[in-house]
C-alpha cells in the first residue's frame, strides 16, 4: 500500500493540479454516462422485450455523433475548451432530468410504452450530438494542461479514469435498479454530473491555439487530410473501429442477463462492468510499465484475443465464464485504447487537436453505437448467441487483413522522448 501511495506522490503527471481536476472530471462524467446508459438500456428492454430496440439505441446516438463530428472539430479548435466542456455538461444535466421524468410510472402509463421509448430515443439523439463536441474538447484540453513529454503517462491515467467510470457506473446502475427503481436510479446520475460541473469550473480557461479564421469545410478537409496522410494514425483508427464495430457484445447484455444467464439486475451490472475491470487491471500495469516497444504487434495481438474472448462469451451459459471473458476482453481492448490515445497525442499538432479528435469520434466512438446496431439486427436475424459469435469471428478477420495491409504497425514504437526529438 505504501509503495503504491509513494508512486502516486512521485508521479510527475499527477503533480499538475489541473490534470488532477481533469481526472475527476473524466471519471465522474464517464461514470454518470455509463450508469445512465446501463439504466436506460435495461429500462427499454424491460418495456419492450425486443433485442432490436437495444440496437436502435445505438443508431439514434451514432447519427448525430457522426454528423456533428463533421463540424465539431473546426469549431472546437477555434473556441476555448473549458467553456465548451461546461456547455456539454449542462446539456447532459438536462438529459438526466428528461430521463428521470420518463421513468416516472404514472407518466409511462399516461403516455404509453411506445411514446416513452421514442422520447428516450430523442434524448439519446441529443446526447449523441453533445458527445460530438465533448470528445474533441476533452482531447484538446488534455493536450494543453500537461507537457508533451508526459503525454504517454497522462493518456494512461486518463484512460484509467475513464475505465474506472466505466466500471463503477454500470455497477452503481445495476445496484440502484435492484435497490430502488428506475426513477431514483436516473436521478442519481444527475447528482454525479454535478460533480463533473464543479471539476470543470475549477480548471482555468486555456488559450485558443487556432486564431486564424478558416471556412468550416476547408478546416474539416485539412483535418481529414492530416489523418489520412498520417499512416500510423489511420491504421490504428481503422483497426480499432472495425474491431469495435464487429466485436461488441455490450448492447445485448440485457438479453444475456434476463434470458440466457438469468442473473437479474445485479448480475447485469457486473456483466456491464466486467470489461472496465479488466481494462483497469491492464492500465494499472501500464502505469508502472510504459508501453513503448513493439506496440503495433501488441495492438494486433490484443485485438485478436479480444475477438476470441467475444466468441467464448457468445456461446457461454455460465455467469462466471461469461464474466471472465468480458473482463479479459476489456483487458485486451485497453491495450488498443492506450496505444491509439498515445499515437493521437504524440502525432497531432496543437492547432489541429479538435479536428483530429472529431475524426477519432467518427472512427471510434461512433463505431460503438454502430456495433450496437449491428448486434441488434444480427441478433434479430440469427439469434443472440450466433450474433455475438459472428462478431468475434469478424474481429479476427479484421486483424488478419490489417496485419498484411498496414505493415508499419509491425515496427511501431511509442516513445514520447524519441518523438519529441523528431
Amino acid at each position: 500500500m505504501r509503495t503504491g501511495i509513494s508512486f502516486l506522490l512521485k508521479n510527475k503527471t499527477l503533480n499538475y493540479k489541473q490534470f488532477r481536476l481533469y481526472l475527476l472530471l473524466r471519471f465522474t462524467l464517464i461514470m454518470s454516462l455509463n450508469m445512465q446508459m446501463a439504466i436506460v438500456s435495461y429500462m427499454v428492454y424491460r418495456i419492450t422485450k425486443d433485442e432490436l430496440t437495444l440496437g436502435m439505441l445505438g443508431l439514434w446516438e451514432v447519427i448525430p455523433a457522426f454528423g456533428c463530428s463533421l463540424i465539431s472539430g473546426p469549431f472546437v479548435d477555434s473556441k476555448e475548451k473549458k467553456t465548451l466542456l461546461t456547455y456539454c455538461i449542462l446539456g447532459y444535466l438536462g438529459l438526466s432530468a428528461l430521463f428521470t421524468t420518463l421513468a416516472i410510472p404514472q407518466l409511462q402509463q399516461q403516455l404509453g410504452n411506445t411514446a416513452i421509448v421514442y422520447l428516450i430515443y430523442a434524448g439519446i439523439f441529443i446526447g449523441g450530438a453533445l458527445r460530438a463536441f465533448l470528445s474533441p474538447s476533452n482531447f484538446a484540453l488534455l493536450g494543453m494542461i500537461v507537457p508533451k513529454r508526459l503525454y504517454a503517462n497522462a493518456t494512461t491515467w486518463s484512460s484509467t479514469a475513464w475505465q474506472l467510470g466505466a466500471v463503477i457506473g454500470p455497477l452503481a446502475g445495476g445496484a440502484m435498479i435492484a435497490a430502488t427503481d428506475f426513477k431514483i436510479s436516473l436521478f442519481s446520475v444527475f447528482i454525479v454530473q454535478l460533480v463533473s460541473l464543479l471539476a470543470i469550473w475549477l480548471i482555468p480557461k486555456q488559450p485558443v491555439m487556432m486564431r486564424a479564421k478558416e471556412p468550416v469545410l476547408d478546416s474539416l478537409k485539412s483535418g481529414l487530410k492530416f489523418v489520412f496522410n498520417t499512416q500510423v494514425i489511420l491504421a490504428a483508427l481503422s483497426l480499432d473501429m472495425f474491431a469495435v464495430l464487429f466485436g461488441g457484445a455490450m448492447a445485448l447484455l440485457p438479453v444475456y442477463a434476463d434470458d440466457i444467464l438469468k442473473v437479474g439486475e445485479v448480475g447485469y451490472g457486473w456483466l456491464r462492468a466486467a470489461p472496465g475491470i479488466g481494462a483497469i487491471i491492464c492500465l494499472l500495469i501500464f502505469s508502472f510499465v510504459p508501453l513503448k516497444t513493439k506496440a503495433g504487434m501488441k495492438l494486433l495481438i490484443s485485438i485478436a484475443l479480444f475477438g476470441i474472448t467475444t466468441i467464448i462469451f457468445g456461446i457461454s451459459t455460465s455467469f462466471i465464464l461469461s464474466f471472465t471473458m468480458l473482463l479479459l476482453g476489456g483487458l485486451f481492448d485497453s491495450v488498443s485504447v492506450v496505444i491509439r490515445g498515445t499515437i493521437l497525442q504524440l502525432y497531432t499538432p496543437d492547432n489541429m487537436r479538435g479536428r483530429v479528435a472529431s475524426v477519432n469520434t467518427m472512427f471510434i466512438s461512433s463505431s460503438n453505437e454502430l456495433g450496437a446496431l449491428e448486434s441488434g439486427f444480427t441478433a434479430k436475424w440469427m439469434g443472440t448467441k450466433a450474433a455475438v459469435v459472428f462478431g468475434g469471428i469478424m474481429t479476427l478477420v479484421v486483424v488478419g487483413v490489417t496485419y498484411f495491409k498496414a505493415p508499419m504497425l509491425q515496427t511501431l514504437k511509442l516513445d514520447p522522448n524519441e518523438k519529441d526529438k523528431t
